[in-house]
């Protein structure tokens, strides 16, 4: 247990994001509750961010009732739209980006990220994109392997622009970054 970590309140997702309505927000926030209890963590549990960027947070969530739980039902979704949410919260912590807008279906990535505090409305100024996977449960051998197979569908896209790929990982949980 690190004394030093941060942390990671999920529920502040609820509070949108530059590209992330409160509500959407709150969606990501239940579906990382659901990932999160159905590991059996408790409050407080320590993620592990590794990779290119390295820090620790105890991350906190809200209680997960049974209508969740009902809402939440496909694992698959589930765990994307949770990776999602904890990538957002931990790029915003660890980066100088925030989210800026959500990219279109085809482009190989999931978002764009904009500098925090500056004009974000002119499209892709200073933009970096960002490709984010979830694994419920999965050891280090398929992480890295995910993390290769997804920095291999953005560059077979566009290779021009910078990109963070990220992947969370439940079961640990661990949140490994690459960036390129």
């Amino acid at each position: 247990m690190n004394l030093n970590s941060k942390e990671l309140v999920i529920t502040k997702l609820e509070q949108g994001l530059p590209a992330i309505t409160p509500a959407f927000g709150a969606a990501l926030a239940e579906a990382c509750a659901v990932c999160l209890s159905d590991q059996r963590h408790t409050q407080g549990v320590e993620i592990q961010v590794t990779g290119d960027l390295t820090d620790v947070f105890k991350m906190y969530w809200q209680k997960v009732t049974d209508q969740m739980l009902r809402c939440w039902n496909d694992s698959e979704y589930t765990t994307e739209q949770a990776a999602y949410g904890i990538t957002l919260l931990i790029i915003q912590e660890l980066t100088e980006y925030t989210v800026v807008e959500r990219s279109r279906r085809g482009t190989g990535f999931d978002y764009w990220l904009g500098k925090k505090g500056e004009n974000n409305q002119l499209p892709f100024q200073n933009a970096v994109r960002l490709e984010v996977s979830g694994i419920r449960k999965g050891d280090d051998s398929k992480i890295k392997a995910r993390a290769k197979q997804k920095l291999e569908q953005v560059s077979s896209v566009d290779d021009s622009l910078p990109v963070y790929i990220v992947v969370v990982e439940f079961s640990k949980p661990l949140c490994f970054v690459v960036r390129k």
